[in-house]
C-alpha cells in the first residue's frame, strides 16, 4: 500500500504539481470579499487557471497568475490551506483579489479536521446528542457547598447532627410536625428533629400524603426511563436551513449555472452547518461541490447519476432537520479512523482497476474478514490509465511489509495494530504490522456462504450473497455482491446470465440447478486497456457456461451486475478452467481470459432465453424518470421547464401510467408543471418563494425513484 506520501501535496516538487486542498471557509471568505463585477469573472478566471503553470518547493505553492500577479499557498503540516493568511496574492488589490479567488477556487476541497473543536454552546445542542449528563453531576454539588460556612441557613435544612443543640430549642420544624396527617405524637419528643431521620421529612410534604398510600415502594435498581428524543435545536434548523437554500440554488441553476459564486455560498453554508454540529449534513454539502465541480470540468470523468444521489441525500437532510426530525441519524458524527481490538486476519478476494479524475490510475484490493466485514488496500497515484494497468502486479509496501496486489488478491493478512479509515481503507499509520498469510481458492468450502447465501437447504430462495457486514459503519468497505450464474446470451457489450438457485450440477445431484432472474453482467469498466470488455465478450461465446461472480450491483440500474473477478463454480464439468497458481479466480480487470480456460464441450443452455428479454434491464419505464432528474440537475430549472411543455414530457407519464408507476407519473407531471411555473407579484416581478416548492417536488420525485429502483433490486435478487 502507498504510504501516502505520493498523494500528500506537501511532498511534490517541481512544475504541474497539484494545488493542495483548501477548507470551505477560506474559499467562501475569498469569494466573499470580491465587488459584484468580480464575481461575475470569477468562472471565466477559474478555468484559465487550468494552463496556468504551478510550482512546488519545500511545500509552498505558487501560483503565476499574470505579468505582476503571483499567488502563494502556504499549507499546514497537514497538507490543506486551513486559513486565509496561507493564500497571498501580489497584486495590488489583494487579499480582496481576483488571482487570489480564483486559485483558492481551483483547489479541491478539503476536509476540516475532526480534532478541531466545535465552538457550540451546550444549550444549542439537543436530543441525545445533547451534553445533558455532564451537567447534571455539577446540580447536588451546588447545595454542599454552603453547608459549611453558613450556619444560620442551616437549621431549615435539619440535616446537620453536629449542632444538635442550637436548633433543639429554636427550631420551627416542630411546631410545624403537627400539621401532617399521619403523626400526630411526633411533636412531644423534641429531640427527634435532630436525629438522622430528619433530613428526609422535609422532602415528604413535597408529595402528597394520599397519593403517597397508592404508589409502591421505589426499587433502587430501576432505571428511570429514558427521555424521549426531542427535536434539533434552533440553532441547528437555522443552519440546516440556509443549507438548503443554497442547495436549491444549486438546483434551480443547473451545472452550467453552478459557478464559483453558488458553490462559495453552500461551501459557506458547509462550513455553518459544521459549527452546529450537523456532521452528516455537512459531508453531503462538500460532496455536491465535489461532483459539481467534477461536472463543470470537461477534462474529468464524471458521472451525472452520482450528483443527482449527492443533491438527493443533502436535500433530504436539510427537509428533515427543517421539520425537527428527532432522528440521531440525520446529525452525524466525525469521521475518525478505525482501531480494530486484536488482529486482523484477512483473506484476498479480488483486485479492481481505478481510473479517476485527474490523471489518477491504480489498483484496489479487496479483502474480507473470517465475519465478513470488508476491507480495501489502496494504491492510487497520478497516472492514469497506463499506472492502472500497472497497479494490478507492483509492489506495495504496509510499512516493512513488502509484497504485490496479485499475491495479496489470492492469498491474505495478518495485521497486528490495524488502522482503518471510515471507509474500510487500511492505513500504514506507525505501529501497523503486517505478516503474509496462506489465501483460500474460491472453490473451497470456506467460501460457501459468500456465493450460497440464505436459502442454502433450499432450491427455493437464492440470492447473491452476501450483504454482509456494515456498510454505514465505522472501519468497514461497502460489500461487494456474488452469486453463481449460467451465462444465457450477449446483449451487446453486455452478458445476459440466469442466477443459480441451486449448486447441485450434473455431478452433484443428477439433475440440472435450477435457474433464478435473468440479470445483465455489464463491464466494470469500458477503457480499452483493460480486459473488461474483452472477458464478458469470451465469456458470451460459451453458452451454458457457469461461474462464479463477485462484483458490484450498479447503483443505477438494480439488474445490473458489473463484475471485478470470476470463478468456476464447483460440482459441475460446466465451468472455467483456471491455472492453480490463480487460486480459483480470475480479475477481470487484469487476467485475460484464453480458450484454455474453457471446457471443450458444453451442454446447450436451458431453458432458451426468450426474445426481447434484454428489454427490461436496460429499458425500464423508470429510466424515464431518472432522465428527466438528471435533466434538471444538468440544465436547472429552466431546461427541466422547457422539457415539460415538449410532447415527449406527456408520453413519458403515459408510459408510466401504463406500466403500473402511477405515483412516479403524478410525481413527473407536477415537477415539470412546478418548474414551468414562475409566480409574480403585482409588478410583474417573478417570486423567489416558488423556488421551494421546485425543490420539494424534485426532492419528492427523486426519493421515489430511490425507493422504487431499492424495491425492484431487492425484489430481483431476493425473489
Amino acid at each position: 500500500m502507498n504510504t501516502g506520501d505520493s498523494m500528500n501535496p506537501m511532498a511534490s516538487s517541481g512544475t504541474d504539481a497539484p494545488l493542495p486542498p483548501v477548507v470551505p471557509e477560506v474559499f467562501a471568505s475569498a469569494v466573499e470579499g470580491l465587488t459584484a463585477r468580480l464575481r461575475g469573472r470569477l468562472d471565466a478566471a477559474v478555468e484559465a487557471l487550468a494552463a496556468a503553470p504551478v510550482t512546488a518547493e519545500d511545500g509552498t505553492f505558487r501560483v503565476r497568475c499574470g505579468e505582476d500577479a503571483r499567488v502563494t499557498l502556504e499549507p499546514d503540516p497537514s497538507g490543506a490551506v486551513t486559513a486565509a493568511g496561507q493564500a497571498r496574492c501580489t497584486c495590488l488589490l489583494a487579499p480582496r483579489c481576483l488571482h487570489r479567488a480564483a486559485v483558492l477556487g481551483a483547489c479541491p476541497v478539503a476536509v476540516a479536521a475532526p480534532a478541531r473543536p466545535v465552538p457550540l454552546e451546550p444549550s444549542a445542542l439537543s436530543g441525545p446528542t445533547a451534553p445533558e449528563g455532564p451537567v447534571e453531576p455539577e446540580e447536588p454539588g451546588g447545595p454542599e457547598e454552603p453547608e459549611e460556612p453558613e450556619g444560620t441557613a442551616e437549621p431549615e435544612k435539619c440535616g446537620e447532627p453536629v449542632e444538635p443543640e442550637e436548633p433543639g430549642p429554636e427550631e420551627p420544624e416542630g411546631t410545624a410536625e403537627p400539621e401532617k396527617p399521619g403523626e400526630p405524637v411526633e411533636p412531644v419528643e423534641p429531640e427527634e428533629p435532630a436525629g438522622t431521620e430528619e433530613p428526609e421529612e422535609p422532602e415528604e410534604p413535597e408529595e402528597p400524603e394520599e397519593r403517597r398510600r397508592n404508589v409502591p415502594p421505589a426499587d433502587p435498581n430501576r432505571r428511570a426511563p429514558a427521555a424521549a428524543p426531542t427535536g434539533p435545536s434552533a440553532d441547528r434548523i437555522r443552519a440546516a436551513s440556509g443549507l438548503r437554500t443554497a442547495a436549491a440554488a444549486v438546483l434551480s441553476a443547473g451545472t452550467a449555472g453552478a459557478g464559483a459564486v453558488l458553490q462559495a455560498e453552500l461551501l459557506r453554508a458547509a462550513h455553518t452547518a459544521r459549527l452546529a454540529g450537523l456532521h452528516r449534513a455537512e459531508a453531503a454539502a462538500l460532496s455536491v461541490v465535489r461532483r459539481l465541480r467534477d461536472a463543470r470540468d470537461p477534462h474529468r470523468r464524471h458521472s451525472l447519476d452520482e450528483l443527482v444521489s449527492a443533491l438527493r441525500d443533502l436535500l433530504l437532510v436539510t427537509h428533515r432537520l427543517q421539520t425537527a426530525d428527532p432522528d440521531p441519524e440525520l446529525i452525524g458524527a466525525v469521521r475518525r479512523n478505525h482501531h480494530p481490538e486484536g488482529p486482523l486476519r484477512l483473506h484476498g478476494v479480488c483486485r479492481e482497476p481505478v481510473i479517476g479524475p485527474d490523471r489518477l490510475g491504480g489498483v484496489v484490493t479487496h479483502f474480507v474478514d473470517d465475519d465478513g466485514r470488508w476491507y480495501t488496500l489502496s494504491d492510487v497515484e497520478p497516472g492514469g490509465p497506463a499506472r492502472a494497468r500497472r497497479a494490478g502486479t507492483a509492489h506495495v509496501a504496509i510499512r516493512s511489509f513488502l509484497s504485490d496486489h496479485f499475491r495479496l488478491s489470492r492469498g491474505g493478512l495478518l495485521i497486528s495494530g490495524a488502522a482503518v479509515s471510515p471507509e474500510g481503507r487500511l492505513l500504514p499509520e506507525r505501529g501497523v504490522r503486517v505478516t503474509f498469510a496462506a489465501g483460500r481458492p474460491w472453490t473451497g468450502a470456506a467460501w460457501g456462504s459468500m456465493f450460497a447465501g440464505p436459502g442454502t437447504d433450499s432450491a427455493t430462495e437464492r440470492v447473491p450473497g452476501p450483504l454482509t457486514g456494515d456498510p454505514a459503519g465505522a472501519g468497514h468497505a461497502r460489500p461487494l455482491t456474488g452469486c453463481d450464474v449460467e451465462v444465457a446470451a450477449v446483449d451487446g457489450g453486455d452478458l445476459l446470465v440466469r442466477v443459480l438457485t441451486d449448486r447441485g450440477g450434473p455431478s452433484a445431484g443428477g439433475g440440472r440447478a435450477a435457474h433464478g432472474p435473468l440479470v445483465r453482467l455489464a463491464p466494470a469498466h469500458r477503457h480499452p486497456g483493460l480486459a473488461h470488455t474483452a472477458n464478458l465478450r469470451r465469456l458470451g461465446a460459451h453458452p451454458g457456461l457457469r461461474i462464479r461472480v463477485v462484483g458490484r450491483v450498479d447503483p443505477e440500474r438494480g439488474t445490473t451486475l458489473r463484475p471485478l473477478a470470476v470463478g468456476p463454480v464447483p460440482g459441475t464439468e460446466a465451468t472455467l478452467r483456471l491455472p492453480d497458481g490463480w487460486r480459483g479466480r480470475a480479475d477481470t480487470g487484469y487476467d485475460v481470459l484464453g480458450d484454455e480456460h474453457f471446457p471443450r464441450d458444453l451442454p446447450c443452455p436451458s431453458p432458451p432465453v426468450p426474445s426481447g428479454s434484454a428489454a427490461p434491464p436496460e429499458g425500464s419505464p423508470l429510466r424515464r424518470i431518472r432522465r428527466i432528474l438528471e435533466l434538471a440537475v444538468a440544465g436547472g430549472r429552466r431546461a427541466a421547464a422547457e422539457a415539460a411543455r415538449q410532447d415527449g414530457h406527456r408520453g413519458d407519464v403515459a408510459v408510466l401510467r401504463r406500466s403500473g408507476f402511477v405515483t412516479g407519473a403524478e410525481l413527473v407531471a407536477t415537477l415539470g408543471a412546478a418548474a414551468a411555473h414562475r409566480g409574480r407579484d403585482a409588478f410583474g416581478r417573478l417570486h423567489e418563494d416558488d423556488r421551494e416548492r421546485y425543490t420539494t417536488q424534485w426532492l419528492a420525485t427523486a426519493v421515489y425513484l430511490a425507493g422504487t429502483e431499492a424495491a425492484l433490486a431487492h425484489r430481483t435478487w431476493h425473489g
